[in-house]
């Protein structure tokens, strides 16, 4: 429909006047960052349940788990074509499936080697042996979550437009080895070097699709890392391994926005807390980071793709107590908002995990009890 000139320029000077007398927070909110979720488990396992209640919180977003190695267990023949045989998508088309009846956008993250894609050392956690595998992965995922793509049964998948290459490779536990030895003395961050090819083999795999609004995040760096390569449990704290990135040629045009997750590292500490390590990056010193990431590769965007507070109970050692995660959590998506840098937020998680020894920041018990976080979530602005 077309609009004369002069109604334009009367709904901008309305637009303009009504932005001028918005609350802090509700310009702030207009800015567009989203609000969203990270469970692992909930919407993948119990997909008709959880979205309900996702849509209850108006959560805006959701990030899944895309696990490579789940998915093709056996190397497809065509790993570009998503029908291969040897592809597995049914959890992942009904969590989809799902999250657009409630109008929740997905963020998927590729990871998890599987075990016919790995080199000499076995494990989910290591680099694929080519690179082309995983981007012959990506690309099949695209075109399967492209909102074009209709399975055998004649359903139409919806579309996919977010996208996350690994999960925290500056730790161990994600990508493994974090350095190498070089000569005698010598370490390199080994992990960042091969991120590059990972983040690359995403990026260039999703973008393959030419499918419009595509986005790929990568980095999704834990806050800590020791860079002792000779300690028993070696890793590479957030500030070296984006430097690292730079130095082994990670390029501008192979992410579209970076990733990062500013936990805590104490319950003495609250989102505004900074921490003591320089290479650490929380929420109270993400400008460190966001500032690095400007002086490599211009304005490049932020998520927050994990942040959370454990409660005590039951967490009697890393936990705070579930009047204080509220808190927090009301104050940290206040605080991200201020920073222009950052578009997404997620919280990690929607219910605790059941092993004491996991995570207990969900908005609900194991048992399924609300916490007072829950609704300091729903009222977050959006």
């Amino acid at each position: 429909m077309a609009f004369r000139k002069y109604s334009i320029a009367l709904i901008t000077i309305v637009l303009c006047g009504l932005a001028a007398t918005v609350k802090p927070d509700q310009a702030q909110a207009a800015r567009g960052m989203l609000v969203g979720i990270y469970d692992p488990v909930q919407p993948l396992a119990n997909p008709d349940k959880t979205f309900t209640t996702l849509k209850a919180l108006r959560a805006q977003v959701i990030r899944l788990n895309l696990d490579w190695n789940l998915i093709a267990k056996k190397k497809p023949t065509t790993p570009t074509d998503p029908a291969d045989p040897a592809y597995d998508w049914s959890t992942y088309d009904r969590a989809v499936l799902n999250a657009a009846d409630k109008k929740i956008q997905v963020v998927f993250t590729i990871y998890g080697t599987p075990r016919w894609a790995q080199g000499k050392k076995k494990g989910v956690n290591r680099v694929p042996a080519k690179m082309n595998n995983l981007r012959y992965f990506a690309l099949a995922a695209a075109k399967r979550y492209s909102g074009k793509y209709a399975r055998d049964d004649d359903t139409k998948l919806p579309a996919v437009r977010k996208w996350l290459a690994w999960n925290e490779p500056n730790n161990p536990l994600f990508l493994a080895p974090q350095w190498q030895k070089v000569g005698k003395r010598r370490y390199i961050p080994i992990a960042a070097r091969n991120y590059v090819g990972i983040c690359s083999a995403v990026y260039l795999g999703i973008h393959a699709s030419h499918l419009s609004k595509q986005v790929v995040a990568c980095g999704a760096t834990d806050p800590r890392g020791n860079n002792a390569a000779r300690s028993k449990r070696p890793s590479i704290s957030p500030i070296a391994f984006l430097n690292a990135l730079h130095k082994y040629g990670l390029k501008k045009s192979r992410f579209d926005v970076y990733a990062h997750h500013p936990y805590y590292g104490s319950p003495r500490e609250s989102p505004t807390t900074k921490p003591k390590g320089k290479q650490t990056v929380t929420l109270a010193n993400l400008s460190d980071l966001t500032k690095l990431l400007g002086k490599y590769y211009g304005n490049k965007k932020l998520w927050i793709t994990e942040y959370g507070y454990q409660t005590r109970p039951p967490d009697r050692l890393f936990g705070v107590t579930w009047a204080r995660q509220a808190k927090y959590l009301t104050q940290a998506y206040k605080i991200a908002r201020k920073n222009p840098k950052v578009t997404m937020m997620l919280w990690f998680l929607l219910r605790d995990e059941g092993r004491l020894g996991g995570w207990q920041s969900g908005l609900f018990t194991v048992g399924g009890k609300k916490k007072p976080a829950y609704n300091a979530f729903r009222r977050l602005p959006h």
